[in-house]
């Protein structure tokens, strides 16, 4: 069976509102980006960017099929609001997949700790 490695780092995670998304998928643990990335708080969801010189982004790793890949994918608004990439993860030796942020920036703030705890779970 096909899966892919998948980093989330916000309301999909173990806790929050939309982690029943996730059901099936294979935890494999907590992990962390590489430096380079930052997270937006855009409301109710972070969104995460590439820019150089910023921190690493906190978040976890699962391994999920084709039909959950899908499922997420539409939930995210791919590829309207967000974009799904290959990204490497520190201390992993396969790259993942993760969601990056594409929609408007203006009023989004910076979440500078790179770990989203979330005003509503």
């Amino acid at each position: 069976m096909n899966r892919t490695r998948l980093f989330v780092y916000g309301t999909l995670k173990l806790g929050f509102r939309s982690h029943s998304l996730l059901d099936g998928a294979e935890y494999l643990g907590p992990c962390s980006t590489g430096p380079g990335h930052f997270l937006l708080h855009c409301g109710n969801y972070p969104g995460m960017v590439r820019l150089a010189g910023s921190k690493a982004v906190q978040g976890e790793l699962y391994s999920v099929d084709a039909a959950t890949l899908a499922r997420l994918d539409e939930h995210e608004g791919v590829p309207t609001l967000y974009t799904r990439e290959s990204i490497e993860l520190e201390g992993v030796a396969e790259e993942a997949e993760a969601y990056f942020y594409r929609g408007p920036m203006t009023g989004k703030v910076l979440i500078p700790e790179g770990n989203w705890t979330g005003a509503t779970r």
